[in-house]
This record gives C-alpha cells, sequence and structure tokens, in this order.
C-alpha cells in the first residue's frame, strides 16, 4: 500500500489518536493503522474509524446528560 502524499510505503502499526472537541481532549492510545514509514501519515481502515465516531458519540450522549444532570 502507498501513501497518497508521498508515495512512500505504509507499514501496519498502532498509534495514538487525539480529538478536542466541544470542551473535552480525548486521547485513545493503541489503534491499529497504517503509517508511512516516509512522512509519517496514518490511515484507519473504515473498522477503526467506525469505531471511534461510535466511542465519541457514545461520549458526547454521555457528556450532555452530565451537563443536563447539574
Amino acid at each position: 500500500m502507498k501513501c497518497m502524499f508521498c508515495r512512500g510505503e505504509m507499514e501496519q502499526s498502532k498509534v495514538s489518536y487525539t480529538v478536542d472537541r466541544q470542551g473535552y481532549h480525548l486521547f485513545i492510545k493503541e489503534i491499529p493503522a497504517y503509517v508511512c514509514s516516509q512522512c509519517g501519515e496514518q490511515y484507519f481502515e473504515e473498522k477503526e474509524t467506525m469505531s471511534i465516531q461510535n466511542m465519541l458519540q457514545s461520549f458526547e450522549k454521555h457528556l450532555k446528560e452530565i451537563r443536563y444532570a447539574a
């Protein structure tokens, strides 16, 4: 698999993912990804992308519940 940016070789690895959103910072460790050996660009497969999105939606739902309960 080639990197879309530099055409370097992509290698399977585990990476961290961070997001700053709606007043919170979320840090997720050890996510499977492809990482370019040349430029470091990261690509997630659909399964991992969906898991991250589901996690964010669940977290935001619970965060809203906490804010409304306060």
